[in-house]
């Protein structure tokens, strides 16, 4: 089973490959802009950041940007999943070049990650993609997050987020925010990887995505697979984009509620339910009088 299959996302993505209008915040690494894979036509900077596009092809940061970047907005025809290629992708590197390591998820302050989130908003994104972790956590930083949060509640933004890879229970600053989506990595048979951040308002306000060996772009030309929820992120991401282009005239509780509605009622559990893409359409569909 492909892991757009997983999440139903196939009929959506047969019916539309998103609308230009619908504008996503990536706040991540740097990416190749120039890549053949990617739907070059469609990425922007956000202004007054003149690092969108790498400089060091092999760092993780610009591995990890231009994986994301892929899952979203790659072409149709390459090997990545290419959600909403059709869709504008606003690239905000939060995370330098010089990053060192190999790690799947890089991290960035409450601070840094306050700032990228408002001039997304500014910007015009509808949503936000969020594959990182928090570092050096501080009481003001938190307080400034929490800000930029309650800005995109107000603005009707929505952020996505992933709910880290430390394989433990609870949550973050991120993921606690009553308006944030976050994001649980699942395997193909739609089971929790054991990496994968788990917790009480993560099961209740989240999702579960495709995030165990997922095939994407590399900055190298070649192909890359990697796992965890900042990989899994992207498929909610995606299908939101998706949502909203087809339905352009939903507000984002409308999105929001869509995509959270199972079609069965659920015990609490610190597992979030798998994204349901077909069952979103139908809901906004009906919602639509269509």
């Amino acid at each position: 089973m492909l892991p757009i299959e997983l999440v139903k996302l196939t009929a959506l993505m047969e019916r539309t490959s998103g609308s230009p209008h619908v504008k996503i915040g990536l706040v991540d690494g740097p990416v190749i802009t120039q890549h053949a894979d990617l739907a070059r036509e469609r990425l922007r900077e956000i202004p007054g950041h003149n690092g969108a596009a790498c400089t060091q092809a092999d760092s993780t940061a610009c591995l990890h940007g231009t994986f994301i970047a892929g899952i979203l907005s790659a072409k149709r025809n390459s090997p990545a999943p290419a959600i909403c290629p059709n869709c504008t992708l606003f690239i905000r590197p939060i995370f330098s070049d010089k990053t060192a390591g190999r790690e799947h998820m890089p991290s960035a302050t409450p601070q840094e990650l306050a700032a990228a989130i408002l001039e997304c908003i500014d910007a015009g994104a509808r949503i936000i993609n969020l594959s990182l972790a928090l570092a050096q956590p501080s009481t003001k930083g938190e307080q400034a997050l929490e800000e930029a949060f309650n800005r995109a509640l107000s603005r009707g933004v929505l952020i996505v987020a992933a709910a880290g890879n430390q394989g433990t229970l609870g949550s973050s600053a991120i993921t606690r925010h009553p308006w944030i989506i976050p994001v649980v990595a699942c395997d193909l048979r739609g089971r929790p990887i054991n990496e994968s951040n788990l917790g009480g308002t993560i099961g209740t306000r989240g999702l579960s995505a495709p995030g165990d060996s997922i095939t994407g772009l590399s900055s190298n030309g070649q192909t890359l697979t990697l796992g965890g929820t900042s990989v899994a992120v992207p498929f909610v991401t995606g299908a939101i984009a998706l949502l909203w282009s087809e339905f352009p005239a939903a507000t984002a509780a409308q999105i929001k509620l869509a995509i959270k509605k199972t079609s069965t009622p659920r015990r609490p559990s610190v597992v979030p339910p798998l994204l349901d893409a077909a069952a979103a359409q139908v809901l906004l569909a009906a919602n639509a009088g269509r």
